[in-house]
């Protein structure tokens, strides 16, 4: 049974509504938030989680002609079968009713109530089992039998020998059954030999096969005599082959290697306390903050060619064909699009995408939904149907890569301070994505803003990450806070918490170590570490050149997090996400896309060089115009 039912237009208004139970929650404006403002009406349905205890499922309806939105919500639970049903036909016989002036249809209840009430018949009919057939009738042996027919041994040999229990028609020789008189001779001899000569008559024919096998087994100048023949042969060269040198013993020095490598293989310093480390030059500025300059000098060159073309095209064709695609041209500006005319243009729309890196899921996904949003649209006179479709698409991808939630960071540390502890942020992600090196492109630009950073070592697996924060920290002059190898991370990083407290901190960067998304007793461990020291911010750090590998880590990494949170109510899932290598991929930025697309997480920074002022943040109008491009 249905709770609620309304429609409302895209600009917020409520026309009608009829509820059957008292919503808790509030599950209509949760869908507009996650869904219809963040272009995502391609979904089928939408799951909301009842504060109290239970989901609701929602499911809504588009008319684009007329700006209006259908929405029905009921219990996930009940598994209703009719809802699109009912909400095609609410489209339809509201619409009719529709006016823009009016905002009330009371009279409009009694009508939906016979919607529904057909349309649970119709799910109830369709449920009901259907009585079952009977068989259609089949002949028995005698009527099977073929007229003119001998009974006897030569009837049961042929009844055998259908395996799969149909009847043959007889056969004829000249007109004449295969039974009669021509073949009477034929069929007295077989009743003499019997049923069982008949069945496996076919078992004295000769295969030549298996004579050809015989006619090579061992004998004299046979396969066997040959194979010892050439084993004798390989025996006498091998017994005349020069014996190999053997291997000669090795001296080991006290550092691993022979004495006599020593020095060409020596590279290192003679005193290791001596050695010094650059410290880094914090005048540079961080690209973070230096705004990105993007220039539209060939923003309309594809619109420009599909002009000159479609001129080229007129000139020849004549002034019939002129006159025929002005009116193509108009007609198309007059009327409403189906779905038809914008097939081609959503084709191209993701073959592109896909080019882009785009993940096939998100790019379909992203495609159904601009053809949600454009169909039923009308267009201005002399505007073609794959201009209209871009459009969608660049309004589609801008509301999609702009970040919903706004994070300001260096606001948030502030408000930290205030309250006399350390702004934490914790770094996560697979194996060789970059983690260490981004924590310390982000360490240098809060040091140039005058916020004081410690970094936790917490990658406690990995050989050799303690080493590399250490250089890190040495070049940046930050603290570093270790505690080795083979220790639990989640106390590392508590006990670094009440260290930075104590040093009157401002930042505390938490590193972990790479682990696969389907590694259960890594994601276990990182759970354990975010639930137990409850970070400001879990940034995801993901490579730009990932392209349907982003889903899997994005979805896999927030539903491992939530999975294994003992208390739901406190889970904390992926915040921001950090893409790197983001200088390697040229015009190949569909990760991005992919990333935002599957999270909602806004994309933090961008990694764009191998130096500390390399990290930028993302620029929405650039990656829009490298995806259409």
């Amino acid at each position: 049974m249905l709770d609620h039912v309304c429609v409302f237009t895209k600009g917020g208004s409520l026309l009608w509504a009829l509820s059957f139970v008292a919503l808790k929650g509030d599950p209509i404006n949760t869908l507009i938030r996650a869904c219809l403002l963040e272009d995502r009406a391609a979904q089928s349905s939408f799951e909301y989680i009842i504060p109290s205890g239970g989901t609701y499922a929602l499911k809504w309806s588009l008319n684009n002609g007329l700006g209006l939105v259908f929405v029905a919500v009921y219990q996930k639970a009940l598994k209703l079968l009719y809802v699109d049903e009912l909400l095609e036909r609410l489209n339809r016989a509201f619409s009719t009713r529709y006016s823009p002036g009016c905002f009330e249809y009371p009279e409009f209840d009694a009508t939906f109530q016979r919607l529904l009430k057909d349309c649970e018949q119709k799910a109830e009919a369709a449920r009901r089992p259907s009585a079952p057939q009977l068989a259609p009738h089949q002949p028995n042996a005698q009527q099977r039998r073929a007229p003119g027919a001998s009974s006897g041994s030569g009837e049961e040999s042929s009844e055998e020998g259908d395996s799969d229990g149909t009847a043959f028609a007889p056969v004829t020789t000249n007109g004449k059954p295969a039974g009669s008189s021509a073949d009477q001779s034929s069929d007295d001899a077989e009743a003499e030999g019997g049923a069982g000569a008949a069945a496996n008559g076919a078992e004295f024919v000769p295969d030549l096969h298996k004579l050809k096998k015989l006619g090579k087994r061992a004998g004299p100048g046979g396969k066997t005599t040959r194979q010892h023949a050439d084993r004798a042969e390989e025996t006498k060269k091998k017994a005349a082959a020069p014996a190999k040198k053997g291997k000669q013993a090795r001296v080991w020095g006290n550092i691993g290697g022979a004495a006599k490598e020593d020095g060409p293989l020596d590279f290192t310093d003679g005193d290791a306390s001596q050695a010094t480390i650059t410290t880094a030059d914090l005048n540079q500025r961080s690209l973070i903050d230096v705004e990105e300059d993007v220039s539209y000098d060939d923003e309309g060159t594809d619109e420009d060619e599909a002009g000159a073309e479609a001129a080229a095209a007129t000139k020849k064709g004549g002034l019939l064909s002129s006159f025929v695609r002005t009116l193509g041209v108009n007609v198309v500006g007059t009327q409403a699009l189906t779905r038809s005319d914008i097939e081609p243009a959503l084709a191209t729309l993701k073959k592109k995408l896909m080019e882009r890196n785009v993940a096939e899921e998100i790019a379909d996904k992203v495609t159904e939904s601009v053809a949600t949003s454009v169909e039923g649209r009308k267009l201005a006179s002399f505007t073609r149907v794959s201009t209209a479709v871009q459009q969608a698409v660049e309004e589609a991808l801008t509301r999609i890569l702009t970040p919903k939630r706004s994070i300001d960071i260096l606001r948030e540390v502030k408000e930290a301070q205030a309250k006399g502890r350390p702004y934490s942020i914790v770094f996560v992600g697979v194996n060789g994505v970059g983690k260490s090196t981004n924590l310390a492109k982000v360490a240098y630009w809060l040091l140039q803003n005058g916020i004081k950073v410690m970094i936790a070592a917490c990658d406690t697996f990995r050989s050799g990450a303690v080493e590399q924060l250490k250089t890190h920290c040495g070049r940046l002059q930050v603290p570093l806070y270790e505690r080795g190898y083979e220790k639990d991370p989640a106390k590392v990083a508590f006990e670094a918490a009440k260290a930075a407290q104590r040093a009157g901190i401002d930042v505390l960067l938490v590193d972990t170590a790479g682990r696969m998304q389907d590694n259960e007793p890594l994601m276990r461990a990182l759970s354990n570490l975010i639930n137990l020291n409850q970070p400001d911010l879990v940034l995801f750090v993901g490579e730009a050149l990932v392209g349907n590998d982003a889903v899997d880590q994005l979805t896999k990494f927030n539903q491992r997090l939530a999975d294994l949170c003992p208390d739901p109510s406190q889970r904390h899932l992926i915040d921001g996400i950090v893409l790197t290598k983001f200088d390697t991929i040229d015009d190949k930025v569909g990760a991005a896309l992919s990333m935002v697309y599957t999270s909602g997480a806004p994309i933090m920074f961008v990694g764009c060089g191998q130096t500390y002022v390399d990290l930028k943040k993302l620029n929405v109008k650039s990656v829009v115009k490298s995806l259409l491009k």
